[in-house]
């Protein structure tokens, strides 16, 4: 049997070449939790991301479709009767990625598809993921995989249609159906709904940000690393907090 390994980004992909867990390695190289994700056929959709991150990130479209399309069209390819290995961790940032892969593997019934949860020790690290992961605990892991159901495919399916479209009803709906492999799910389906308040008010991480700011420290890094302790939740990487800082210092000045 084949073994292909979806990981959630390089850093896990540099982790794991110091294990013994072998396969071929697939890296996620997204963030589809920022920016519009909104497209009828993936085409579009990968077109949309292109100019987005090019926008956002400074990264050219060709940089883009050689470094992320290429590399997730490769599920595509998967041969049949392989397994699929998804390291995800729990917070937002993951798990939106999680799903988008999960829709390329919705109708493909004969994969065997499985999900690696983060170890921890503590309740407090949850949010932590696999970052300070050795490799015996990454073994560990991977040793303790859990298999998704037909079930738990299409919840992924359905949660990636519901985050596309901003479905926020239906995705606090979906959030409430209990499975083993969707950990901490109405968590962090109601941190994306907090994004987005009904009332014109700020967003949940802006907020944080903004009393940061006020109560604490104008300095990025330190203010980085604040953020990331109080909402780990979401897994925003310093790219994402620097937008919404930047935001927020321009209007504060």
């Amino acid at each position: 049997m084949k073994r292909f390994h979806i990981l959630n980004g390089d850093c896990l992909f540099e982790q794991l070449k110091n294990t013994t867990i072998e396969g071929e390695f697939i890296i996620c190289r997204e963030c589809l939790m920022d920016g519009n994700v909104k497209a009828s056929n993936l085409n579009d959709f990968w077109e949309i991301r292109a100019n987005h991150i090019s926008k956002t990130y400074h990264a050219s479209p060709d940089e883009y479709y050689r470094k992320s399309v290429r590399e997730l069209e490769r599920i595509n390819s998967i041969p049949e009767q392989s397994e699929v290995c998804l390291w995800f961790e729990h917070d937002l940032f993951c798990q939106v990625n999680m799903w988008f892969c999960l829709s390329l593997l919705a109708n493909r019934s004969d994969l065997k598809i499985c999900r690696i949860f983060p170890i921890f020790e503590n309740q407090d690290q949850i949010w932590k993921g696999f970052s300070n992961a050795d490799s015996s605990n990454l073994e560990q892991a991977y040793a303790q995989r859990i298999f998704l159901t037909q079930n738990d495919i299409d919840l992924g399916n359905q949660l990636w249609e519901a985050y596309q479209n901003d479905a926020f009803a239906r995705l606090n709906q979906l959030s409430s159906i209990k499975s083993s492999n969707f950990q901490y799910l109405e968590e962090v389906c109601q941190a994306h709904i907090d994004r987005f308040p009904t009332d014109n008010s700020l967003g949940r991480p802006e907020k944080v940000i903004r009393d940061i700011i006020e109560q604490t420290t104008t300095d990025f890094y330190p203010l980085f690393s604040i953020f990331s302790e109080k909402e780990g939740i979401y897994g925003f990487g310093d790219l994402q907090v620097k937008t919404i800082y930047d935001q927020l210092m321009k209007t504060k000045n």
